[in-house]
């Protein structure tokens, strides 16, 4: 209860809202639902900035545009979000301006995240509206985004969000109050966990979806945000949105939905961006030498310690850094392209210079590229 008590305190947080939520399949947005979640996050300002991320423009553009079912196609999506988006804008602004607030349209891709540069533009964006005293709704620009370019789901990028701006918290607005041990609808015995200090193998296997035609996310990609919360510092809870003032209640230290802890060492926004935001471009196995190394002694990664190369990768990329049996560990902007790593891999640092025929560097990864996931 002590960390939850702690987050009076905060002063910047991100609430992301699912479809259901603000949605229904037969009208699309639902103005009685978004008027309640504005009147829900008018009153967590007081004193605070916030970061809304909102599901539901292509649901909206479905029922705008007469569509008894989801598109499949990318084309047909993004047609659908084309028509919802601006929709849906128009609702959070009738909405927000009952609180005499405005607000600022943010749309993202993958490609804006991954680029160091148009990140760091986001950033200051949002800053900029924050000092504005706007509050930004961000979505996925699904009008444009193809598979090779999305983030795929709004609980991510909500996390990527709230890393993204050094938010204090971040809360996961749901049709559940929380993560449970099993389904409740279907298991009697399931209950509701109140703090998750970790998120293990053990907490994944607890997850349980509900499959229907509008939610794209569920809990698991729920507890992956968690995952990159938790990395970068910042706490994040999961929580109903269809129970009045549950962000008030949150805010206010009461135990409502799930509370995830934060590491307690909170990654720098550059480690950030190298751990969560860029998607990997090949992968690097390392022996079990070089695994306690890096983890352990805060080393950077050798020649000698590389087992295996995978993938296709220019210098200054981000690669993945995976045990003999393929588990990720690690992630980290590499100084070789794929072709040099795998002429020197197993190579001692003084034999790089004999196999390239030129030796640009001495490590594949330097400690302050690199991240321990």
């Amino acid at each position: 209860m002590g960390a939850r008590r702690q987050l009076a305190s905060c002063r910047r947080l991100v609430v992301k809202v699912g479809s259901g939520l603000i949605t229904t399949p037969a009208a699309g947005a639902d103005q009685g639902r978004i008027d309640a979640l504005a009147d829900e996050i008018a009153a967590a300002r007081d004193g605070r900035e916030v970061v809304l991320v909102s599901s539901g423009a292509i649901v909206t553009g479905m029922a705008r545009l007469a569509l008894s079912e989801r598109p499949q196609s990318i084309p047909e999506k993004q047609a659908a979000a084309a028509v919802g988006q601006s929709a849906l804008m128009w609702h959070y602004e009738a909405a927000f301006k009952r609180h005499g607030i405005a607000v600022g349209q943010v749309l993202l891709t993958a490609e804006d995240i991954a680029d160091r540069a148009r990140y760091l533009n986001a950033r200051n964006t949002l800053q900029a509206l924050l000092r504005f005293g706007v509050l930004p709704v961000v979505n996925e620009n699904d009008t444009v985004a193809v598979e090779e370019i999305k983030v795929g789901d709004n609980d991510t990028l909500s996390a990527l969000v709230a890393s993204l701006i050094d938010a204090d918290l971040l809360v996961l607005l749901t049709d559940v109050d929380g993560l449970y041990t099993g389904d409740p609808r279907r298991d009697s015995a399931a209950h509701k966990l109140d703090t998750v200090e970790a998120i293990t193998d053990d907490v994944m296997r607890l997850v349980w979806d509900r499959a229907d035609r509008i939610s794209v996310g569920g809990m698991a990609t729920k507890l992956t945000a968690g995952q990159k919360a938790a990395a970068s510092g910042i706490p994040m809870v999961i929580a109903s949105g269809r129970q009045p003032g549950a962000v008030a209640r949150l805010l206010a230290g009461e135990p409502v939905g799930t509370y995830f802890a934060p590491k307690a060492e909170r990654l720098t926004a550059r480690k950030r961006w190298i751990a969560f935001a860029v998607p990997p471009q090949g992968r690097l196995t390392v022996d079990a030498g070089a695994r306690r190394a890096l983890g352990e002694q805060n080393k950077s990664l050798l020649p000698s310690g590389m087992m295996d190369v995978d993938g296709e990768f220019s210098a200054g990329e981000i690669v993945a850094i995976v045990t003999p049996d393929g588990k990720e560990f690690a992630r980290g902007l590499v100084n070789f392209d794929a072709e040099e790593c795998r002429k020197i891999r197993g190579a001692k640092t003084r034999e790089i210079e004999e196999r390239l025929g030129y030796r640009s560097f001495d490590e594949v990864v330097h400690r302050d590229n690199l991240v321990i996931l």
